[in-house]
């Protein structure tokens, strides 16, 4: 496993605390990053160093109480704007995050660790749900129904839902934001947007734009705004009745406790929660092209991402060669400041995602595991940044640890002898968001892609599991939550349908041939 040189001394942490002020002013930030410390502050820090960057101040009961008040009165005057001049704010967001593409995408790989192309590539994604939303402002369709009784119209049209809470995970910081707010903001609904503790310059960088991108279309910021909080701002989101569709992202044990809360008042729940992806790999698979599209999504992110690669099913008669040349490639990988631009893996976002990742695998040899490749932490970057190398463990069967994700760059490999076996252990896991499998045999490819083929709500062919375009509606079954986000259909979630009827004649037939006398008074 290859380090390129001694990057820790490529950029000092003060070099980088000033860097990253530079970016929030130039985004147009105007907030007190040095808050005195208390159990009242959020602290920004960044992964690549594991310094503090911002000590901010932390949104109590009182400052949702006010963002849920005003998102409501904007609300008002927001929905009954037509939907292609909200469209207009959209295109003003697009057009401010292409020329700060650059330093926003700097600010992702500060505070996230992502790599530099992965940085860029995030806010290329929020560039991209914005063109889908302008389009989206001229399409929000219903439809005309047949109605069995003449001199009838029936029809069904769609109206914004009320505020929309976003509730965002540090690995993707600000794209899912856009994927929620742009939707719901073409929908005219108002957002309220509550980012992961662990990300909130990001947010920051993102909110100070939108502000920008109101006032050159001259819309009422609030809007969309903004709550940099912890665990308090969360839960005062789930349980208030003022917002009608809570999006989640985050950890399963997470979505097991929003759900029912917002149920219990009725509300509307969008979850995003765990993945436990798989790629099923069959003899006649293209073993250099399934070699790149494994490390790549298995690797990727440092294996933080929901979709990353997390398991690798292979046919018996292909592992050896198909593990040896996965950790090949593994050697070639260069771990270390994502802000280096030849850095493949950067860092784990803290000490509890190295913790997961040591204790993953100790459970993976207690279970029978045999290492592969990886394993060990990367001491070069400092005693509180935490880079590891990207691990694979061949596995006798599927343990627990198997069927639980753990968000570090872990790749169990499983075989199997029959399609019908890998399609099975394929499923076996509670998670059900994104899967693949490599080959090119037409009918296990259609097998795959079947209704008794892959149980998620993403399922690839000759591609990793990860990388998912906005165009299509990203999301998964079970355990997964069962929300979709970004493109297709999934603007429906966001508001509200009303089934019509017009009676344009003289009569007043019922349906289903119900006769019903008059009275006569």
């Amino acid at each position: 496993m290859s380090v390129l040189g001694d990057q820790s001394s490529t950029v000092s942490h003060d070099e980088l605390s000033v860097r990253t002020r530079a970016i929030l002013e130039r985004l147009g930030v105007d907030v007190d990053l040095d808050v005195p410390r208390s159990h009242e502050t959020i602290v920004a820090r960044s992964p690549i160093t594991g310094g503090n960057l911002a000590s901010l101040r932390a949104a109590d009961a009182s400052d949702v109480d006010a963002v849920l008040a005003d998102a409501r009165t904007a609300f008002a005057e927001w929905s009954t704007v037509p939907a292609p001049v909200r469209g207009g704010l959209i295109r003003e967001l697009g057009e401010l995050l292409r020329e700060h593409k650059d330093d926003l995408g700097a600010l992702v790989s500060i505070e996230a660790g992502k790599i530099v192309s992965e940085g860029l590539g995030e806010v290329q994604e929020m560039i991209d749900i914005c063109d889908f939303g302008v389009g989206l402002s001229r399409q929000l369709y219903g439809n005309t129904i047949a109605t069995e009784r003449p001199g009838h119209r029936m029809m069904e049209q769609w109206h914004p839902l009320g505020v929309v809470g976003v509730v965002t995970a540090f690995n993707f910081p600000v794209a899912v934001w856009s994927w929620n707010a742009v939707l719901a903001l073409v929908a005219g609904d108002t957002v309220v947007w509550k980012p992961s503790e662990k990300t909130p310059l990001t947010a920051l960088g993102v909110h100070a734009l939108f502000q920008r991108a109101a006032a050159k279309a001259g819309v009422d910021p609030k809007v969309a705004q903004l709550l940099i909080g912890d665990r308090v701002a969360g839960q005062a989101l789930v349980d208030d009745s003022r917002v009608a569709l809570l999006s989640a992202t985050g950890s399963t044990r997470m979505g097991r406790e929003v759900a029912p809360r917002v149920a219990q008042r009725f509300g509307r729940v969008l979850l995003e929660l765990g993945g436990n992806n798989a790629a099923v790999v069959t003899p006649s698979a293209d073993l250099d092209l399934t070699t790149r599209g494994i490390v790549f999504s298995a690797a990727g992110t440092a294996g933080q991402r929901c979709t990353s690669l997390r398991r690798v099913i292979v046919h018996s008669s292909i592992a050896d060669e198909l593990v040896d040349r996965i950790a090949q490639a593994y050697e070639s990988l260069s771990i270390g400041s994502p802000l280096e631009s030849d850095t493949l893996v950067g860092p784990l976002i803290d000490a509890p995602a190295f913790a997961g990742f040591k204790k993953a695998i100790d459970a993976a040899v207690a279970s029978g595991g045999e290492i592969r490749a990886g394993g060990q932490r990367v001491d070069d970057f400092g005693e509180n940044a935490y880079y590891v190398q990207p691990t694979i463990i061949s596995m006798p069967d599927q343990a627990d640890i198997v069927r639980h994700e753990t968000f570090a760059p872990i790749l169990y490999v499983l075989t199997y002898d029959t399609l019908d076996e890998a399609i099975a252990l394929h499923n076996d896991v509670p998670q059900g968001l994104s899967s693949s499998i490599f080959t090119t045999d037409l009918r296990e490819a259609e097998r795959f892609l079947s209704v008794t083929g892959s149980d998620c709500g993403i399922a690839n062919v000759n591609i990793g599991p990860s990388g998912a375009e906005i165009g299509g509606a990203f999301g998964g079954e079970k355990e997964t939550g069962g929300g979709r986000e970004s493109g297709s259909d999934a603007w429906k979630s966001y508001m509200r349908r009303a089934t019509n009827t017009v009676n344009y004649s003289n009569e007043l037939p019922l349906a289903q041939g119900v006769r019903f006398a008059p009275v006569h008074g």
